[in-house]
């Protein structure tokens, strides 16, 4: 890398390197936002699917079959356009003629969260049946209650062994967060197309977004398998 390229990614007057840290923060708040929005949604996507009521179980099922079976770009574009379409319909109901347009950022994550949400699903579903049966009778022989039993039984075995599949799903999730740009959120790979085309340097700047998007994989990742080896502890003899 040339004096020039290191002045083009820097943080002085004519380099980019501000906008794409702030292009990287973006995407990992939207990473993290979609995450959570997969957690919640997975915790009851897999309580569905552990149910004993059939239409239950076929509700589940039926989120995670669809949502793991369609393309994640089709499902941020179905949410956008399909969403801002829908928007404008009711605005033009209600005497707002005009185009409308939603919130790339709200969308986005909705719409990932809701792919994320799918496969979370299996993955705490998959953890709770490898729990321990006789743990959770000897639970309820003690009289715990049943939020009781699930606060301190079910939920701590269960994150602990679907912390390796969340781990991954994390990894997808972070670089899925690149689709948003599609839908005109500047974060880090819009920053780094719209830093390439001003700059003609696509090397430079799409190789340093890989190296950032890099480097928040790892360090994220780290940080679970700490989480993981910390909630082993507590079950080792």
């Amino acid at each position: 890398m040339n004096t020039s390229s290191l002045t083009l990614v820097g943080f002085g007057p004519d380099g980019w390197g501000k906008l794409l840290v702030i292009a990287a923060g973006l995407t990992l708040i939207a990473a993290l936002c979609s995450f959570a929005i997969g957690g919640l949604l997975g915790t009851a996507g897999a309580a569905l699917k552990l149910s004993s009521t059939p239409i239950l179980r076929w509700i589940g099922t039926f989120y995670t079959t669809v949502l793991r079976g369609i393309p994640e770009i089709l499902v941020v574009y179905l949410f956008y356009f399909g969403g801002s379409l829908a928007l404008i319909h009711l605005m033009h109901l209600a005497g707002f003629p005009g185009f409308f347009s939603l919130p790339s950022f709200v969308i986005g994550v909705i719409a990932i969260g809701l792919v994320s949400g799918a496969y979370q699903t299996e993955a705490y579903r998959s953890a709770y049946l490898r729990l321990d049966r006789g743990q959770i009778e000897a639970g309820k022989a003690c009289g715990m209650s049943r939020p009781v039993l699930l606060w301190r039984v079910i939920a701590p075995q269960t994150l602990r062994f679907a912390l390796p599949a969340l781990g991954n799903i994390w990894q997808s999730v972070l670089k899925e967060t690149a689709l948003l740009s599609i839908i005109g959120l500047v974060e880090l790979l819009r920053q780094s197309t719209i830093a390439s085309g001003a700059t003609r340097q696509p090397l430079l700047f799409y190789g340093t977004a890989a190296l950032l998007y890099l480097l928040m994989g790892q360090l994220t990742g780290f940080g679970i398998r700490s989480v993981e080896k910390r909630l082993g502890r507590c079950w080792e003899r």
